[in-house]
């Protein structure tokens, strides 16, 4: 009964779904499709719920048994309420709560959040830089091809890069952006977008068969 009446309720739920592209909103196969797309908000509102609740959990039991690093722990379990209680309270109250503008939560955000952030992606930007060193290394004649590719299009895409594009003979510039962006590079990733697609099809028609009960907790 408990992997009969999941598995059910996620054949009917697709099936519901996938039909409602094929029908009008005002049949009885789009509006229900209408219904269930408001129970997917609803259920993805109980999951971040969960998720919240999760590492609640976890965090606080690393502190309660002062497990290596637990310090940090507490810190982001500081930061979880600390976010979130003043965002949830009625900005009635106080102008301290809610999240408009001069808000606790706004202050966060803007001055602790956002800087943390740009710091992440700074530091993510050297580990690109080194992956893409080990990347374009001129091995073979495809490698070649991709380094001069790679080299030209960050030229392009800085002022100073542009500048010195722009003292050579020809339009450089739109030569780039129409045929490699536009033309090659454009290709490329809708080759991908494609075999994305087909993969998240594939995946889904598992989960509506009843074959992927990976939902379930189950192989």
């Amino acid at each position: 009964m408990k992997t009969t009446v999941p598995i059910i309720v996620a054949f009917l739920a697709g099936v519901a779904l996938v039909l409602a592209f094929f029908f009008d909103q005002r049949t009885l196969i789009g509006s229900l499709s209408q219904e269930l797309r408001v129970w997917l908000s609803i259920v993805g509102g109980f999951t971040l719920l969960l998720g919240v609740v999760s590492i609640t959990r976890v965090n606080y039991a690393a502190v309660k048994q002062r497990k290596e690093g637990w310090f940090f722990k507490l810190i982001t379990l500081v930061s979880i309420f600390v976010m979130a209680v003043p965002a949830l309270l009625p900005s009635s109250w106080s102008s301290l709560f809610g999240r408009q503008e001069g808000s606790i939560y706004d202050w966060l955000f803007l001055y602790m959040d956002a800087p943390m952030m740009a710091t992440m992606f700074a530091t993510l930007a050297f580990y690109i830089a080194s992956a893409a060193y080990r990347a374009f290394r001129a091995r073979s004649p495809e490698s070649t091809l991709l380094l001069v590719t790679a080299t030209v299009i960050m030229l392009w895409r800085v002022p100073m890069g542009e500048w010195f594009l722009d003292q050579l003979p020809g339009d450089i510039p739109f030569f780039l952006n129409t045929y490699i962006m536009n033309g090659i590079n454009m290709a490329v990733q809708r080759g991908i977008i494609i075999g994305a697609a087909l993969g998240a099809a594939s995946m889904s028609l598992r989960i509506i068969l009843g074959i992927e009960r990976t939902y379930m907790g189950k192989g």
